[in-house]
């Protein structure tokens, strides 16, 4: 029996990823470690030392960070409903519908991927603010509500559903938004989860145009908040400071931890690699 041979390119890759996957984790271990030890042991890693909660009581009572965690549910949950809403209907009638310009409308909307939002920042402040909605939730929200990426892809998931269900719907006698409720969307759940996901996560940790539209503590997502939380010159321990980042992140690692499964197996049914 020969064992497998000797191949260079295969450790290497091998060495590498394990690097790159140590580079990774590093910051995340040093964090977990200096929240949970008092302030004495942020340089020193000695294993006896005592463990606290201190630092989680610190940072949650230093910052209105209640506050904070309910301002980004209600900003993902509104850019999610919005997204869901506005990206059915166009992909429906992209994948079903046959009218004068549709294959110039859909390149429109494919554009929109090749657009950094952060170009767009001027153009938006200004017109949140000729709307009288800057420092607000929804001046948050409204720049993402049409995802570029939403209609592509529950588009792409539309088109491989057989017509012949929406001429069984149709005899039925259900309605076009009838056929979409009863059979595109109930079909389509895994693209739902998958996306869904990936917008949840995406502007939970968006930064910068919430730290630009928002000036009160009433409209700040943890993004912003913990930014402000961790200045420089506010006199916080890094171990307060790192206690406050694991709390800023430690739902979305817990979400990921329990639909781990639901999550790969939603991109592989949606055709995502």
């Amino acid at each position: 029996m020969t064992g497998r041979p000797f191949s260079l390119d295969q450790t290497l890759n091998t060495l590498a990823a394990w690097l790159l996957a140590l580079l990774w984790i590093l910051p995340l271990v040093y964090a977990v470690w200096t929240a949970i030890h008092p302030g004495a042991y942020e340089a020193r890693f000695v294993l006896t030392a005592p463990l606290t909660a201190d630092n989680f009581i610190a940072a949650w009572n230093a910052a209105p960070f209640a506050r904070y965690f309910l301002n980004t549910f209600l900003l993902v949950t509104l850019i999610l409903a919005g997204q869901f809403l506005l990206c059915t209907l166009a992909a429906y009638a992209f994948a079903r519908f046959r009218f004068p310009g549709r294959s110039i409308l859909f390149t429109l909307v494919l554009l929109q991927l090749l657009v950094m939002p952060d170009i767009l920042i001027v153009e938006n402040y200004k017109t949140m603010r000729l709307l009288d909605l800057v420092d607000t939730i929804p001046a948050i929200a409204l720049p993402y509500i049409a995802s570029g990426f939403g209609i592509f892809l529950l588009r792409q998931t539309f088109l491989t559903i057989p017509r012949e269900l929406d001429e069984a719907a149709r005899i039925e006698g259900a309605s076009i938004l009838g056929i979409l409720w009863r059979v595109y969307i109930p079909l389509a759940k895994p693209t739902y989860l998958a996306y869904g996901l990936v917008s949840v996560s995406h502007h939970w940790n968006n930064f910068l145009w919430p730290l630009i539209v928002t000036n009160s503590e009433e409209t700040r997502p943890v993004t912003v908040g913990l930014s402000i939380f961790s200045a420089i010159d506010s006199g916080i321990e890094w171990s307060v400071i790192n206690a406050a980042t694991l709390m800023t992140t430690a739902p979305l690692l817990i979400a990921f931890l329990l639909f781990q499964r639901q999550f790969v197996q939603s991109f592989m049914r949606a055709g995502i690699k």
